[in-house]
């Protein structure tokens, strides 16, 4: 019962997405398009966009992610703030991690994003806060969770800069920035422990 929250938001993506897959006018109605906010007021699809998906591979990708790191962080949010909270957690980390992209793009018509890599970075970082040396398997490598996060955004802001390949890398980077600085006001001693842990490495815990 401790992931109920994790296990709800990942049905609730995967049903949403899948229906999208099938349906382009529901696609069309939920996926960021920032005329539609600046011009209708549908505020609704900063939140719509990161439940629906560009293809299979794209939700399997971030579902498998939320999987396991939200099962792990989860009951650490449940303890302090409830599931309310972490629900809570989870959705404005969907809006937090698109807001630079949509104001960088907001009077472009031609500009759509979707997915839910925001939130899941979000997620992804408040675990690695947690437990800097826990191994992170990359495609069947262990690697400490550390070194991925150094290399996720340095790589991130490399891509971002230069474009070109369909993915929005800025809400990565947001969403894991959003993450930390949530985890952190959430739970302020996590600072100080993750600096304890960091300089005294434990791979695997």
């Amino acid at each position: 019962m401790q992931s109920i929250v994790t296990f709800v938001l990942i049905g609730v993506t995967v049903f949403v997405s899948w229906q999208a897959f099938n349906n382009r006018a529901l696609l069309e109605r939920l996926i960021l398009w920032p005329p539609a906010i600046d011009r209708q007021k549908q505020y609704d699809r900063l939140v719509t966009h990161g439940f629906i998906h560009a293809d299979g591979q794209h939700l399997l990708f971030n579902m498998i992610t939320l999987f396991f790191f939200g099962r792990a962080i989860e009951p650490v949010f449940v303890d302090r703030i409830g599931m309310l909270g972490f629900a809570a957690f989870y959705l404005s980390a969907i809006v937090m991690a698109i807001m630079p992209t949509y104001f960088r793009h907001q009077k472009d018509a031609n500009y759509r994003s979707l997915g839910a890599s925001g939130a899941v970075s979000a997620v992804l970082f408040s675990f690695i806060l947690f437990a800097p040396w826990s191994l992170i398997f990359l495609v069947f490598i262990p690697v400490p969770a550390i070194l991925y996060a150094v290399a996720y955004i340095g790589y991130s802001i490399w891509m971002d800069r230069r474009g070109g390949d369909n993915v929005n890398h800025s809400a990565h980077l947001w969403g894991a920035a959003y993450g930390m600085l949530f985890t952190v006001m959430m739970e302020p001693r996590v600072a100080s422990t993750f600096l304890a842990r960091l300089l005294s490495p434990s791979f695997g815990g």
